[in-house]
């Protein structure tokens, strides 16, 4: 057993946050293991501190743009789930449950190339029950113009094909480079402000922990819908509406835990 796998024998689970711990030692077992990079920790941090700062709960705001995800997903004629190390990390049979119910490959990009790390994510998503997964054979991978990161280079059967693309936990460059591309981009990120939010169609301010489980539960749902009903969800969402609100929110809480903390030190 590894000291990081010690964290589950230590923290008692009424622990006020456990939760955040539990997902925290996740990415550090997920670099450990060369699935997650040494700057995904870092970048959890920083999801961390904006999941704080929304009450680290799926608010009304979020569930209206997953809807909106969902239907533009099962929509598409060639949907693909971008997969990177923090989220097979943290979520691999969710994003392969995923992908199954809503008929989108997942493919493999990374920005941070380490050798075995392609290996590490194909074998995590595998043993989720993951089949013909795409971006793992380096030898027919094709580039992407608009991009100079390793994140240019995609596979000629999925990102290279998608009218739309989700990609969890993104960087802002190919979030923008995709949509130069003419293709819908569907997005999770914590920071509503962020370039990966601002360029997406559609951002889901949210936990990818907490989105993906509400998506699966949604495709099923939405599965039964027509094409018109699927059609009028997404013609209701504002994703420029949508950020606005999430930055009311983010004042919304600070302003009550401004007078929270105000009330405890008058005490």
């Amino acid at each position: 057993m590894s000291p990081n796998e010690n964290f589950y024998h230590e923290i008692p689970e009424d622990h006020p946050r456990y939760l955040s711990l539990k997902y925290r030692h996740k990415i550090i077992e997920g670099m450990e293991k060369l699935i997650v990079a040494e700057a995904g920790l870092i970048a959890h941090g920083r999801g961390e501190c904006f999941d704080y700062i929304f009450g680290e709960k799926t608010n009304e705001n979020a569930k209206k743009a997953i809807e909106a995800a969902v239907a533009l997903l099962l929509l598409a004629k060639h949907p693909v789930i971008s997969v990177n190390g923090n989220t097979a990390a943290l979520c691999a049979k969710e994003l392969v449950n995923f992908s199954n119910v809503a008929n989108a490959q997942l493919e493999v990009n990374l920005f941070y190339a380490k050798e075995g790390r392609i290996e590490a994510i194909k074998a995590l998503l595998e043993n989720a029950g993951a089949k013909n997964i795409l971006g793992i054979k380096e030898d027919i991978m094709i580039e992407i113009q608009e991009l100079s990161s390793n994140r240019r280079k995609v596979d000629p059967h999925g990102i290279k094909l998608a009218d739309v693309v989700f990609v969890p936990l993104e960087d802002g460059d190919r979030t923008e480079a995709l949509k130069k591309l003419g293709k819908k981009v569907i997005a999770v990120d914590l920071n509503p402000i962020s370039r990966t939010s601002i360029w997406a169609d559609i951002t889901i301010v949210d936990n990818i922990v907490r989105v993906l489980p509400k998506m699966i539960e949604i495709a099923k749902k939405q599965k039964k819908l027509k094409k018109g009903e699927l059609q009028k969800i997404i013609k209701l969402f504002n994703n420029k509406k949508n950020i606005q609100d999430a930055l009311d929110l983010i004042i919304k809480h600070i302003e009550k835990q401004k007078k929270e903390a105000f009330k405890i030190l008058k005490d």
